[in-house]
């Protein structure tokens, strides 16, 4: 059988990997230093032309379904790894044939959960971790994807100013419709509720579960959250025909949530005294959005929202509150952005990626000015977090020191 790659666009070098070999031999020289999450198949990182990659063996019509669905959720803009190739048709050097191999970009700056929780971290880590999931499922839900497998395992998550944002990794049991039903929505509530409980009972069972979080109860919370993400999101208001100013409120609420409000239906009774409205067509990334118009950073939402906020600050401080907010927004982003994501020394550029570095700036310095009782300088701010702070920091672009596959488990989950 002939070698046969499947990409959008193909890279020469992936002949140059060892596809004759079982991934699971495959040399060290190849494999990149990553944190491994716990898989039904064999997943390997390898290091290609520059770049990090996720290899996954599996079945050839599996792979093919996996990597258009990748494929049409990045199209839509959703939360997903991305796929690279397919790679099938491989054979042994004895002409045994071999599984094919499913290639996607690794996500940088992310991590599997059992990564975070092998780290020193804030005691409500399951509940921030829960949350953002939660929103990451109302996400595929709103653009018809049934998952079919949710849980933190099938899961990257990236730190997002204090909470974490969350990307699908697992499309292999995914479904794409126009729409989903009730009844496949609660479907995937179901699993992913049973799935996160034992998940937490793996890490409870390894002394990795902060003490006192009862592993049934937290992963409750999921449908908890995803019902009121949902009914926000979606929910039919009524209210009289002189409250109008109910619908900026409920477009602000949705923007507080991190989703913008591209149509709504409105409608009136009868007798035309009451009006319904309804959110029709929501997205992810108010924030972030504006942050890429003002300034050209792409990141996450909350990361974003942080970002508005400080340059708001600048805004004011400045005096500028009537000057264009583009103008205003390049001289926050030369003169305070810029200047205090760059003092990091090149050793230590790999602890955190630039907007969460900067956000976690904002509040050392709020720390150090409450401690010092007057106001504290950015640039102090930043030396002294550089000295004290980051070089303490796991160094999350590459290697987070742990290897998840070595943790201790009680059941297995997917989570490539």
């Amino acid at each position: 059988m002939a070698l046969e790659i499947t990409a959008a666009r193909p890279d020469p070098a992936l002949l140059d990997l060892p596809w004759e070999l079982p991934l699971e031999t495959w040399p060290e020289d190849y494999l990149a230093a990553l944190p491994r999450g716990i898989s039904r198949h064999v997943v390997r990182f390898v290091k290609l032309s520059g770049r990090v990659l996720a290899v996954k063996e599996i079945k050839a019509d599996i792979a093919a379904k996996e990597y258009q669905l990748l494929r049409m959720l990045n199209r839509l803009d959703l939360p997903c790894v991305e796929p690279f190739a397919v790679i099938s048709g491989r054979t042994a050097a004895d002409g045994t044939p071999l599984d094919a191999c499913l290639v996607t970009r690794h996500l940088q700056f992310s991590l599997p959960y059992r990564a975070l929780f092998s780290q020193s971290l804030r005691p409500d880590t399951s509940t921030r971790l829960i949350d953002a999931l939660a929103v990451l499922l109302v996400r595929v839900h709103l653009i018809g994807f049934w998952w079919g497998d949710v849980s933190l395992s099938n899961t990257l998550f990236r730190r997002d100013a204090g909470a974490f944002a969350a990307y699908l990794v697992d499309a292999e049991t995914g479904e794409l419709h126009q729409g989903l039903t009730a009844g496949q929505r609660e479907h995937d509530l179901d699993i992913a509720r049973v799935n996160i409980a034992g998940e937490l009972m793996d890490l409870e069972a390894g002394g990795f579960l902060e003490a006192g979080v009862d592993p049934v109860d937290t992963s409750n919370r999921i449908v908890e959250r995803y019902t009121e993400l949902w009914d926000e999101l979606t929910g039919l208001e009524r209210f009289e025909r002189g409250d109008r100013w109910r619908v900026d409120e409920r477009i602000r609420r949705l923007n507080e949530l991190g989703f913008d409000v591209d149509e709504l239906a409105i409608s009136t009774d009868i007798g035309g005294t009451t009006i319904q409205i309804q959110p029709k067509v929501v997205d992810a990334g108010h924030h972030s959005r504006r942050l890429l118009r003002l300034t050209g950073l792409d990141v996450e939402e909350n990361q974003a929202r942080r970002l508005l906020n400080d340059l708001d600050s600048f805004r004011a401080g400045t005096d500028r509150q009537n000057d264009d907010e583009e103008i205003v927004a390049h001289d926050w982003l030369a003169r305070i952005y810029e200047p205090i994501t760059r003092t990091v020394p090149r050793r230590l550029a790999g602890k955190l990626e630039p907007a969460e570095l900067f956000h976690e700036v904002l509040e050392h310095r709020w720390y150090l000015s409450e401690r010092a009782g007057h106001d504290t300088a950015i640039e102090d701010a930043i030396r002294d977090y550089v000295d004290n702070v980051l070089p303490n920091k796991p160094d999350e672009a590459t290697v987070v020191g742990v290897d998840t596959v070595e943790m201790p488990v009680v059941a297995m989950f997917d989570d490539t």
